[in-house]
């Protein structure tokens, strides 16, 4: 499996300049007891693929708090979390109207107490997730510019506190990734290696962040992936399905690890991915067509064209695909004619 085939799944963790037991501590907690519970029950909502549970409490967060911004931050959040994990259109003005109201309270909160640490986080934070959105939907200019303004007010929260391991997960992340695209410019007595600082950023933040620990879990999977580190990747992945077991976020990692290891195991988990989709979850071919062709993949890495060929035919069968399913796959159907002629050929 090549970087592009999975990497990019991971892009809800992994790529955005935004954003096991002692893996998930509650280290470090918003001073509000009503904040905490409703964004800690709706965040792991999120993980277990509980949208509308997840929106719910979000909902009653922003209504109960309106004062706060982290209630709209996070009703975009589920919003994107939903769209990229079923392969669904963004809601693109729902997500936006409630990220720019999140960043008008956020930069009033500021300009009335520039003293509170969360008040630049939240603005970090809705930032984060425009950039974010930017960059699924192909705006990358925006999204550069918007993911460093998010990375530095990161960065400040860090400088007025080193141990707000909130904002260690998205400084880790972007300071990996940006080395990692740019390590042919290392040369350069300007340009600074900062893939290991990055990990040891999210290192900390895996094992002391609260609300979004799993953030930081899902970004070194990837990373660890990326070094061929396969073996850490597995034991971080299945830590986070102990707590997590129907978790795709982490399932996808997990699979993907196991390719390099044990092709048949990693069989099994794409197995269990593609079957979690419930009958209501099913809303376009896009997962299905994804998950079969690596499946594939698999199988005929393996000798067992026979299968593989089942699984090309099956996607290749399907003959009444939307324009935005057909947008979505670009050139996946492509590959998969190219994998059935070269099994034929054998």
């Amino acid at each position: 499996m090549q970087e592009t085939e999975l990497l990019g799944r991971s892009k809800f963790i992994v790529i955005l300049i935004f954003v096991c037991s002692s893996i998930f501590s509650r280290a470090q907690v918003f001073p509000v007891a009503g904040v905490d519970s409703l964004l800690s029950n709706g965040i792991e909502n999120i993980i277990n693929q509980k949208y509308d549970l997840a929106k719910k409490d979000f909902v009653i967060l922003d209504k109960k708090f309106p004062e706060l911004p982290v209630g709209k931050i996070y009703i975009a959040a589920v919003e994107i979390a939903k769209s990229y994990d079923l392969a669904i259109p963004f809601k693109t003005e729902f997500i936006n109207k409630n990220l720019d109201e999140a960043k008008d309270i956020s930069e009033r909160l500021i300009d009335s107490d520039d003293s509170n640490i969360w008040n630049y986080y939240f603005l970090a934070l809705a930032n984060g997730y425009k950039a974010y959105l930017y960059a699924l939907t192909g705006d990358w200019l925006s999204a550069f510019g918007t993911g460093v303004t998010s990375v530095n007010l990161f960065e400040h929260c860090l400088k007025v506190n080193t141990a707000f391991y909130e904002a260690l997960i998205a400084t880790g992340t972007y300071k990996y990734w940006k080395s990692r695209k740019m390590e042919f410019l290392n040369w350069l007595p300007f340009v600074n290696d900062e893939r290991e600082e990055g990990i040891k950023l999210l290192e900390r933040a895996a094992s002391n962040s609260s609300y979004n620990s799993y953030l930081a879990i899902n970004s070194l999977i990837w990373i660890y992936i990326d070094r061929d580190e396969f073996s850490k990747a597995i034991k971080i992945a299945e830590s986070a399905l102990v707590r997590y077991p129907g978790s795709r976020f982490f399932k996808y990692g997990l699979a993907r690890a196991y390719e390099d290891v044990n092709r048949q195991k990693a069989i099994e988990i794409y197995y269990e991915i593609l079957n979690s989709f419930t009958d209501s979850e099913k809303l376009n071919r896009y997962n299905e067509v994804v998950v079969k062709h690596i499946i594939a993949q698999q199988y005929y890495h393996l000798g067992k064209n026979d299968i593989a060929l089942v699984l090309c035919n099956q996607i290749l069968g399907i003959k009444d695909f939307t324009d935005y399913e057909l947008s979505k796959l670009d050139d996946r159907l492509d590959r998969v004619n190219a994998l059935k002629r070269e099994i034929s050929n054998h």
